[in-house]
């Protein structure tokens, strides 16, 4: 639990407990506070009673935190998180978060991650970035009504790495989904923990350059493992080597060959990445 808050909030662990200690001591002196206004105005209808109270307590619950956040040197973090929360109240949040999804291939996770967030009313997939012509990806994108394009190497690498068109179509959240070739600096720099990738293995093991699909699943079987599975992680600059979001592990069976290998880590990355991902997302939200 507090590794998933230490990623939601993006703080240190110690941050984690200090908020926690925020969060607990400043509904405590809201809920003082709010007993102390109720007797004075000695209301004897217990039903308007409790009305009120919730009312007094909801109006001097941000000014108990933010005086309680003072003492334990989290008032940065609770100015933002009071914001933010002011923010949905009003509906004034965003109501939408746009994906863009990265493949190589057939599009397999594509197709799992498109029919995931196929009626969403949060998140939207409105995007696929595919670096070969005619791969299996673009089908999939048809068959969703999702708009496609080709990853042209030179633009991508030594150009723009479309990033404007990117902007343009207000993508905020980039999927690697079976997508092999580097993140070009400028776009880790533009969507920063924005961009997630999936791993058929358990990183840091079997990453790295040329470490993708029947490879991974090859070097696995050859090093004797008992076991595989997946690792999702955000994206850096470095080949499969940023922060871990997710891991899921599946056996590696005795006879084992690549393919069979690779249809079970298939299995754990359509159970799972989609999942994630609306995870990921939502703290956008």
């Amino acid at each position: 639990m507090l590794d998933r808050l230490q990623q939601k909030w993006k703080v240190t662990g110690w941050q984690v407990l200090l908020i926690l200690c925020t969060f607990a001591i400043g509904g405590s002196l809201s809920g003082l506070i709010g007993k102390t206004v109720m007797g004075w105005m000695n209301i004897e209808h217990r039903f308007f009673w409790v009305i009120v109270y919730v009312l007094v307590v909801t109006l001097v619950w941000p000014f108990c935190v933010l005086a309680v956040s003072i003492l334990f040197g989290q008032f940065g973090f609770f100015t933002k998180y009071l914001k933010k929360m002011g923010q949905r109240m009003a509906g004034k949040g965003k109501k939408q978060v746009k994906i863009a999804v990265f493949a190589s291939g057939a599009g397999s996770n594509a197709d799992k991650i498109m029919a995931h967030f196929a009626h969403h009313p949060q998140i939207k997939v409105v995007l696929l970035g595919c670096n070969k012509p005619g791969a299996g990806a673009f089908a999939v994108a048809e068959k969703h009504g999702v708009e496609s394009f080709t990853i042209e190497k030179e633009q991508f690498f030594r150009g723009d790495s479309f990033l404007p068109f990117l902007r343009e179509k207000g993508v905020e959240f980039v999927v690697l989904a079976g997508f092999l070739w580097k993140i070009p600096e400028n776009l880790i720099k533009a969507y920063p923990n924005r961009i997630i990738n999936i791993h058929p293995a358990l990183l840091p093991k079997y990453g790295g350059k040329g470490m993708y699909g029947n490879f991974v699943h090859t070097a696995v079987i050859a090093a004797g493992e008992a076991e595989s599975g997946i690792t999702i992680h955000y994206v850096d600059e470095q080949y499969d080597h940023g922060a871990h979001i997710f891991q899921a592990i599946c056996p590696v069976l005795p006879g084992d060959s690549p393919e069979s290998l690779a249809k079970r880590i298939h299995r754990l990355e359509h159970e799972h990445f989609a999942k994630v991902i609306e995870a990921e997302v939502k703290k956008l939200l």
